[in-house]
């Protein structure tokens, strides 16, 4: 991401207290020890989650409704948001009451069930000028020392996700206009998944090829209805501690269907299939501390601390 940059060599320990191997089903905390810089009192948070409210069953949204109501700070919500179809009428009878508690301070990202009518309309009226531009979906913005990247995973809507494509031209463009400390992007698909439902989803290589280039952090996800976090690697699935990308796949929102992990793919250290619950992100000036918060009643919890490249 920045010229001249002094890569930092990051140290990572997984333990897993209480819990019986890296799916941590049912009980305990995985926690992830690094050399993280000092936090300060004020530093922003990014909370959230993706797969949100489904209209046949909105019991999963307004249990982690609930979480936020009590994290302050700016909410993610990584696509996914109204099932089954992302219309004006799911979003004003299923997403409204329970995430739409945090609309003023929610910056979304577009998911497939969005476009499941033209355009992504429901969700682009919705939100308004807060998704970005309508007929795009991707956009940016900062958050203290972070710059905050938000894309577009349904690549047919928006003229592919291929190098030379629209949205890959502006990410280049992007990130070499923002050259920030440290860089986080979320989108819906993740290029890397172990959920039994779609895994990986390769398309999004192209925009992980920018985005690794350029320095970038963390990518989060959504998708897969379960949680997993992968140690920082490349876009070819290969561990790099110095400067690889950790990505968190976060389908945890709400939506209760095909919530059942599949064969753990390289480099997944932690995965849970069985919990609602919202990502917390407290992001320094040269690092971040991460927090899965889940549903009340459930005890899994995933913790830990990385420094920026």
């Amino acid at each position: 991401m920045i010229t001249a940059r002094v890569w930092v060599l990051v140290l990572s320990v997984t333990v897993a207290l209480g819990v019986s191997g890296p799916t941590g089903k049912g009980q305990g905390a995985h926690r992830s020890g690094t050399t993280a810089a000092t936090p300060s009192e004020g530093d922003p948070v990014l909370v959230g989650a993706g797969d949100i409210a489904s209209c046949e069953d909105l019991a999963g949204a307004e249990a982690t409704a609930k979480l936020i109501d009590k994290i302050p700070g700016t909410v993610f919500a990584a696509g996914d948001l109204a099932y089954p179809d992302g219309s004006d009428e799911q979003f004003a009878k299923c997403y409204g009451p329970t995430w739409g508690r945090f609309k003023e301070r929610t910056r979304p990202a577009a998911g497939n069930h969005e476009y499941h009518k033209s355009g992504g309309s429901g969700y682009t009226r919705y939100f308004g000028a807060a998704a970005g531009d309508p007929g795009k979906a991707y956009y940016s913005y900062e958050m203290g020392a972070w710059h905050i990247v938000v894309l577009n995973s349904e690549c047919a809507e928006v003229g592919g996700c291929e190098a030379n494509s629209p949205q890959a031209q502006w990410l280049t463009r992007d990130l070499a206009e923002h050259r920030a400390t440290c860089t986080l992007a979320y989108f819906h698909k993740p290029l890397f998944s172990s959920g039994g439902k779609h895994g990986n989803a390769v398309e999004m290589k192209p925009l992980w090829d920018v985005l690794y280039h350029a320095g970038a952090d963390v990518v989060i996800n959504g998708h897969d209805h379960d949680y997993e976090r992968f140690a920082p690697q490349d876009p070819e699935g290969r561990v790099e501690e110095a400067h690889g990308i950790r990505e968190f796949v976060v389908g945890t929102g709400g939506k209760n269907s095909h919530r059942t992990m599949g064969a753990a793919k390289a480099n997944s250290e932690v995965r849970n299939d069985d919990t609602f619950g919202v990502l917390k992100l407290s992001l320094h000036a040269r690092g971040y501390d991460w927090e899965f918060v889940p549903e009340a009643g459930k005890t899994f919890r995933d913790v830990g601390s990385g420094v920026c490249h």
